[in-house]
């Protein structure tokens, strides 16, 4: 089977993971020339590590939880791919290639590549791949696992969330505001009315506030759910102040 076609199939599995309950780091491993790979959620009180191939591609998350250093805080950071073809080979994260060399599991982990997840503004967590012999990933490669994380993103939201979009335990002048808030956020992003609703139940998780504050902060417009730019600025809610 050529890339390009499995690179569909890969887009497929992640889009159909969560109704069907499939591991979202398979398609991954589709589409390159990797060992493992492993998803975490990077925000909030929910950090951990969603799925994971290998019990490798676990522990290099756990090293990264642990130290609070490593390439996919980085990747969410600067919302940017990091790819190291040897990250042992250079002391860019002292602390975190020390762990590698000396942890019986994680020694095997050569090259590292970390993908950030994230939808609009809202920051969620990382996808790391490893592979066990040094190398770099090509251009293509790079741009198909991009756009797997992009996928994975909402994937990643609905397993830690659930993805009914309920707002009945709401009195309903809230759920007035709720649609009012989801109707905001969908306009940004051009997403669905229950995708907007689980970006604000996920927004809310991730700050430890209520879906209510949240939607009011989205109809007082201190919130924008409308992806960053480099003249942005992070509010201390998370959100993006224009």
């Amino acid at each position: 089977m050529d890339g390009g076609k499995r690179f569909e199939n890969a887009k497929k599995a992640i889009s159909r993971s969560h109704e069907r309950g499939s591991n979202l780091c398979d398609p991954f491993l589709e589409v390159a020339p990797v060992s493992g790979a492993a998803l975490s959620v990077l925000v909030g009180p929910g950090r951990s590590t969603v799925s994971s191939s290998n019990p490798v591609a676990t522990r290099l998350d756990e090293i990264q939880f642990d130290l609070g250093e490593g390439p996919c805080w980085d990747a969410l950071n600067q919302r940017e791919p990091v790819l190291r073809e040897d990250v042992k080979a250079d002391d860019e994260w002292p602390l975190f290639t020390a762990s590698l060399r000396d942890d019986p599991i994680a020694e095997k982990v050569a090259g590292i590549y970390a993908f950030p997840l994230y939808v609009g503004s809202l920051d969620i967590g990382a996808v790391d791949l490893y592979a066990e012999t040094p190398r770099e990933l090509e251009t293509a490669e790079v741009s198909r696992v991009a756009k797997l994380a992009e996928l994975a993103s909402w994937q990643v939201l609905r397993q830690i969330l659930g993805d009914d979009g309920s707002t009945r335990d709401l009195s309903p002048l809230s759920r007035r505001e709720v649609h009012q808030a989801t109707g905001m956020v969908l306009a940004q992003l051009n997403i669905t009315a229950n995708d907007a609703m689980l970006l604000l139940r996920a927004h809310a998780f991730s700050s430890n506030r209520s879906v209510m504050d949240v939607a009011n902060d989205v109809v007082e417009r201190r919130l924008d759910f409308s992806p960053r730019d480099p003249r942005s600025s992070r509010g201390q809610d998370g959100g993006v102040q224009r």
